[in-house]
């Protein structure tokens, strides 16, 4: 469930272990679960028109043909139309329609399948025109010299629209795969999903409490949710606070990453100390105290005594079964499984809050530098520019005007076009920053229709949040709708408290973002067990929280220390400095 609502995420993964650093930049992955790449013959980083004619969607007065391979799954869409194919998606009509570009595969698989073909094809040689591969892959091509130069048509013939969204961050993602001046992709980075506090805002009613600010009051919370009846069902049967055995590691949901960021520790993430080096999160004295308290309140019972039997899906069925009040989280909770939860008990209702302060100081969420997935173009390709002029088709085709389902120029599932099949394809950073605004506004007005400028980042999804904001409007009782509108449309839900924390700059960099260093790829995944065994014993009390002295000093010894110094040594000649 979650793995589907991943695909319409548009953040930068967080990088909360290091062996999650194996797959960094890969965070369009995340969110389409596709894959496609492309190739043509040698061209240098000179279009191939004439030089005076930059027409971001120019039509090629002869045809050409583009290659791509694909990473493909069934639409998502329940309305998709019957009998569709890659080769027959709506897109690659059009784009032959509009720029006289044939876009060839010359192979797709399921997406479970990528990996692997993708990898006997770089063995192999045999790539196409087109690529869209994760950042290990671009440093892999860009060291073999394999890459075409894009500085060259990248300002030329990307459109407005197009470096509005590739240039959103100020320029980080084109320094960051600028390498002696050439322009060797094209990415959007992110800043990850900002973490939150969900709770249970009726069960607060019920026994007389205000929202929790600081850390304290969450315990206090925690502890009457376990023991004062909350759900007033007469039964001792609800504990306080959400927690799942992959608690840091490979976390996405359900977790104690919230909890431990209010404490300032950041576990899997590096974090710039006063001397100006990196540090790793793990090991810092603070990820000790955190430790301490999550060990207390498991002793308490605020947290389940099993968590460390249960998984994500697990974990989520207690929240939906009423069984828990509270959960450090991220935006999306409402559309699952809180709406679910809903379902079960028409008297929930769920709030967001800020990370608990600690000892006056706020609760600060890690932001996770990213670049997502990177577009390249292959050296040996005929028409390097054929690559930006399809992304300017996707962004022209993901205007308002498409996105209507009643209007007659509507380009979706329905009438054949499947956006996942079509690469390339970039999506504004900050796109649920801009849905929410507008839906807010349109919702606040009283309109009945969502009136979007041309140039709207996400029309799509702007008018699916409407919808659903309409729909909840006029039936509370449709916990869908609630999902939908109070996880992307509200201003006091999910992306507005997001928000407003990104703006109010509470938050914590992880400043390192390249590729797994030698030694995190020998031993990143043995240190991420040691640190997932050691913290689940000191939580569950059967190590004292001393425990985590030696694990500090053997985290070190056992690579921890040399991973420090090749993090380091990125950091000091490859970070886009800010």
């Amino acid at each position: 469930m979650r793995r589907a609502l991943c695909i319409t995420i548009l953040s930068a993964a967080l990088v909360l272990s290091l062996a999650a650093c194996s797959s960094n930049g890969n965070t369009e992955a995340n969110h389409s679960s596709q894959q496609q790449s492309g190739t043509g013959a040698e061209g240098g980083d000179e279009p191939s028109e004439a030089a005076e004619s930059y027409d971001p969607l120019g039509k090629y007065e002869q045809p050409i043909t583009v290659t791509e391979v694909l990473s493909y799954r069934p639409p998502e869409e329940a309305d998709a139309l019957k009998g569709i194919t890659p080769e027959t998606n709506g897109y690659v009509k059009d784009l032959k329609e509009m720029l006289n570009i044939d876009l060839k595969y010359l192979w797709s698989v399921p997406t479970d399948q990528f990996e692997q073909k993708f990898s006997l094809a770089i063995a192999s040689g045999d790539l196409p025109d087109v690529m869209q591969v994760d950042y290990n892959t671009f440093e892999k091509f860009k060291e073999q010299d394999m890459l075409a130069d894009l500085s060259g048509v990248y300002p030329k013939y990307a459109s407005s629209t197009l470096r509005k969204t590739i240039e959103a961050d100020g320029g980080f993602a084109l320094k960051s795969l600028t390498s002696d001046g050439k322009l060797l992709g094209l990415a959007t980075s992110g800043e990850g999903v900002v973490q939150i506090v969900w709770i249970r805002s009726d069960w607060l009613k019920n026994l007389n409490l205000q929202p929790p600010a600081t850390m304290d009051e969450l315990e206090t919370v925690a502890e009457a949710f376990v023991n004062n009846d909350p759900d007033q069902d007469g039964k001792a049967d609800t504990y306080g606070i959400s927690l799942n055995k992959n608690f840091l590691v490979g976390a996405w949901g359900f977790d104690a990453r919230g909890a431990f960021y209010s404490y300032g520790s950041y576990p899997g993430a590096w974090i710039k100390g006063e001397d100006g080096r990196l540090a790793a999160g793990e090991i810092q004295p603070s990820t000790k105290a955190a430790l301490a308290r999550l060990q207390s309140w498991y002793k308490k019972g605020i947290i389940d005594k099993e968590f460390a039997l249960k998984d994500e899906n697990k974990a989520s069925e207690d929240l939906v079964a009423g069984k828990v009040g509270i959960s450090f989280g991220e935006w999306w909770y409402p559309n699952w499984p809180l709406n679910l939860n809903k379902d079960n008990d028409p008297k929930a209702e769920w709030i967001p809050l800020p990370l608990p302060s600690l000892d006056g100081k706020p609760g600060k969420t890690l932001i996770s530098k990213s670049i997502g997935s990177i577009m390249v173009v292959n050296k040996k390709a005929e028409h390097p520019e054929a690559a930006i002029k399809m992304a300017n088709f996707f962004q022209e085709l993901s205007k308002p005007k498409y996105a209507v389902k009643d209007s007659p120029d509507f380009k979706g599932a329905k009438n054949g076009y499947i956006y996942l099949w079509f690469q390339p394809r970039f999506y504004y950073p900050k796109m649920f920053d801009e849905v929410m605004a507008a839906v807010s506004d349109a919702v606040d007005a009283k309109k009945e229709t969502l009136d979007l400028a041309d140039d709207f980042p996400g029309a799509g999804e702007a008018q699916s949040v409407f919808a659903n904001a309409k729909k909840f409007f006029a039936d509370p009782k449709d916990n869908s709708a609630w999902g939908m509108w109070f996880s992307r449309g509200a201003r006091d839900g999910g992306v507005g408290l997001s928000k407003k924390i990104v703006d109010e700059k509470v938050t914590v960099y992880n400043e390192f973002y390249g590729p797994p260093t030698p030694t995190m790829i020998e031993r990143g995944s043995s240190l991420n067990k040691l640190m997932a065994e050691t913290f689940t014993k000191i939580i569950m009390g059967s190590a004292p929280v001393s425990e985590f002295d030696r694990f500090a000093e053997s985290w070190k010894k056992l690579g921890g220390g040399d991973i420090t110094e090749e993090v380091n040594d990125w950091y000091e000649k490859n970070a886009v400095k800010s």
